[in-house]
C-alpha cells in the first residue's frame, strides 16, 4: 500500500531535503513551505525516519480538504476511516496549527478534530468510550489558508533527537540544521574541522555522514509500534543501517577553548559511537594552523544575542578572519546571526544563504577562495 507523506523541515531547507528524498529513491517529491511531499509504502516510511538527516518529522497524510467552519472540519475528519487505522485502545492525542484560516482557534480545532476521530471509531468499534491506554498515534491537523491536512506523525519526537545529545549546551545547534550545513558545503573527501565546536554537534554529524551512519539508528519512532508489520519494517531498516557503517576515509577535528564544552562534545560523540573518529583538542581559534591536506571548516560561532556580548563576539570574528583567510586549499563555512559578520571577518563571502537557527534569522557565509 502506498501512502502520501510529507517530511517537515526548517524554512529554507526544503531543497536540501527534497534532494535527500530523491537520492533515497522516493518518488513524486514536491516542496511547500517547511515541508516536502513524497510517496512511500510502509518500508519507505521506516526508511525516511531512519535515514533522513535534514527532516524534522515524517507524516502520513490521511486526508486533505477545505474547511471554513467547524462543521466542515468535523465532517472532513469523521470521513477518515479511523476504525481501520487505529486500534480500539490507541492513544490519539491531537496537535494542530492554523495559519491564515477562518478557524483561528487552534485549541478548538484540536477539540473538534478529537471528537470527530471518536465518532469515526465508534462506527467500527460500536462503543461509546475509548480507554486510550495503548500505543500512541499522534494526529496532526494543519490548516493553511482554509486547506486542512490531517496526518499521523510517524516519528514521534523530532528527528533531530538522534539520541546522543542527552545534556543541553547553551544555545545548541539543532542536529538537523548541522547536517544541512554540511550538505550545503558539499563536503565529501576533505579533512573536516570545527574550531569552535561547542557541544560537538557539527563534528558528530560529519562523523556520522563520513561513516555512513544513519541518524535514526539508535532511537525509536512512534510508527514502529503501530502494528507488527510496521515493527518489522523498522527493524529491517535499522538492521540495514547497521550493516552500512564503515570507518571514515578522512580525518575529523573538533576544538574549542572552553573545557566544559569540549568535555560535553566528547560525551555526545561517545553516546553516538563516533568518538573514535573525531580528534578533540582544547585550542583557541587564534591558534588554528594550516591543515596538512585539503580541508573544510564548518562552524557555528557564538552570536551577540545578549547585551554586553557585542565587543567580545566582534573580536572573535576578527580573529577568525585573521586566522582563516590566509589558509591554503581550505574552504570556510560560517553560520551566524550577525549581519555585519563580513566586515568584522575582513572579507566578503563568495556565497550567502539565509537560514534559521531555531527562531533566529541567520546567514550561512561560504568562502571558496584559495590563497594565491
Amino acid at each position: 500500500m502506498n501512502y502520501r507523506c510529507y517530511a517537515s523541515c526548517a524554512f529554507g531547507m526544503e531543497g536540501i531535503l527534497a534532494n535527500e528524498l530523491r537520492d533515497f529513491g522516493f518518488e513524486n517529491v514536491s516542496t511547500q513551505d517547511a515541508r516536502v511531499y513524497f510517496d512511500a509504502d510502509m518500508q519507505g516510511v521506516a526508511k525516511a525516519n531512519v535515514f533522513l538527516r535534514t527532516a524534522d518529522r515524517i507524516y502520513w497524510v490521511l486526508k486533505e480538504f477545505k474547511a471554513v467552519s467547524f462543521e466542515q472540519l468535523f465532517e472532513g475528519v469523521t470521513s477518515i476511516p479511523f476504525g481501520d487505522i487505529l486500534p480500539s485502545d490507541a492513544r490519539f492525542p491531537v496537535d494542530g496549527n492554523a495559519v491564515h484560516s477562518a478557524l483561528g482557534s487552534v485549541s478548538d480545532v484540536q477539540s473538534v478534530a478529537k471528537k470527530a476521530v471518536v465518532r469515526a471509531m465508534q462506527r467500527v468499534y460500536k462503543q461509546e468510550r475509548f480507554p486510550e491506554n495503548g500505543n500512541v498515534f499522534n494526529l496532526y491537523v494543519n490548516i493553511l489558508k482554509d486547506q486542512v491536512t490531517v496526518a499521523l506523525n510517524t516519528s514521534g519526537a523530532g528527528l533531530n533527537r538522534r539520541g546522543y545529545r542527552l545534556k543541553n549546551a547553551q544555545a545548541p545547534l539543532k542536529e538537523t540544521l548541522a547536517a544541512s550545513l554540511i550538505m550545503i558545503s558539499q563536503w565529501r573527501t576533505r579533512d573536516f574541522y570545527d574550531p569552535l565546536c561547542g557541544s560537538g554537534t557539527i563534528a558528530i554529524e560529519a562523523a556520522m555522514m563520513a561513516s555512513r551512519m544513519a541518524p535514526g539508528i539508535k532511537r525509536r519512532f512512534d510508527a514502529q509500534s503501530y502494528d507488527n508489520d510496521f515493527k518489522k519494517a523498522f527493524q529491517l531498516e535499522r538492521d540495514y543501517a547497521k550493516s552500512l557503517v564503515t570507518e571514515p576515509q578522512m580525518q575529523i577535528f573538533a576544538s574549542d577553548i572552553d573545557r566544559k564544552s569540549l568535555d560535553l562534545a566528547r560525551e555526545h560523540a561517545h553516546n553516538m559511537d563516533v568518538a573514535q573518529w573525531i580528534r578533540f583538542d582544547r585550542k583557541d581559534v587564534k591558534d588554528f594552523e594550516q591543515p596538512e591536506r585539503a580541508a573544510s571548516i564548518i562552524t557555528n560561532p557564538p552570536y551577540a544575542v545578549r547585551m554586553g556580548e557585542e565587543k567580545e563576539v566582534a573580536t572573535l570574528y576578527r580573529n577568525m578572519g585573521k586566522t582563516f583567510l590566509p589558509l591554503e586549499d581550505t574552504l570556510v563555512f560560517v553560520i551566524t546571526a550577525d549581519e555585519q559578520f563580513e566586515n568584522k571577518y575582513g572579507a566578503k563571502a563568495d556565497k550567502r544563504r539565509k537560514l534559521y537557527n531555531g527562531n533566529i534569522k541567520c546567514t550561512y557565509y561560504q568562502y571558496f577562495r584559495k590563497k594565491r
